[in-house]
């Protein structure tokens, strides 16, 4: 594998053997249908999707494929993720498994509600906060 950094998903992607690359190409479809609005960029040099902030990254290893949905992530979802190696914010799929796409899935829609509540708290915090600014009238 080339060492630069991807520009692109597409490039990420096609840099692994066709068995990795249907795994990826697979993971990010499960991605788009759950987070159809979410950008998709290079960030910490993976494929990431962009929702009200970062939504999930994922990235192909010799053994494995990272799937890093934050700690909230792995914290809604501690019990499914248990028979993985996992840390504060990272899972790794084994490639010698069947990748957990469903587990996969239900985590990208825990996490694009998380950050759609995050918005909506944020989008209220600021109407609150311009409501309690006193209006100054130029004379």
């Amino acid at each position: 594998m080339k060492s630069e950094i991807a520009k692109s998903i597409d490039e990420y992607i096609g840099r692994f053997p066709k068995d990795v690359q249907d795994i990826l190409q697979k993971v990010r479809s499960i991605i788009q249908k759950e987070a159809p609005e979410a950008s998709e960029a290079i960030s910490y040099a993976m494929p990431t999707f962009v929702q009200n902030g970062n939504l999930v990254h994922f990235a192909a290893y010799a053994k494995h494929i990272g799937f890093y949905a934050l700690p909230s992530g792995n914290l809604a979802f501690q019990k499914e993720i248990s028979k993985y190696k996992n840390g504060k914010g990272s899972i790794q799929f084994p490639l010698d498994e069947p990748i957990p796409y469903t587990l996969i899935q239900k985590i990208v829609k825990f996490r694009v509600s998380e950050n759609l509540e995050k918005q909506k708290k944020k989008t209220q915090k600021k109407k609150t906060t311009n409501l309690k600014k006193p209006i100054l009238k130029k004379s």
